[in-house]
């Protein structure tokens, strides 16, 4: 009777370990890809900083364009009144 119990036991103890075991892979695995996700975001975050940076120039760039065509269209309009005033 004693030895069937410790049979049981031994057969929990086992079945314990090789669960232990099976945790500790499923950790390290999940591990990996948290490293691996958290290197993606990183990255994702480095570009979205330089697309932040490359709109900013781009819309300065706009603005400038866009004032050297109000500054013409305003030239334009003073020689139109200047030629309506002759």
């Amino acid at each position: 009777m004693a030895l069937d119990k410790m049979e049981a036991l031994e057969t929990r103890v086992r079945g314990l370990v090789e669960m232990v075991q099976q945790l500790k892979r499923a950790n390290a695995t999940l591990q990996e890809e948290l490293r691996a996700a958290r290197e993606r975001l990183v990255r994702q975050d480095e570009l979205s900083q330089r697309w932040k940076e490359e709109r900013a120039g781009i819309r300065i760039r706009i603005e400038k364009v866009l004032g050297e065509v109000d500054s013409l269209e305003c030239i334009e309009e003073s020689k139109e009144i200047s030629l309506e005033a002759k």
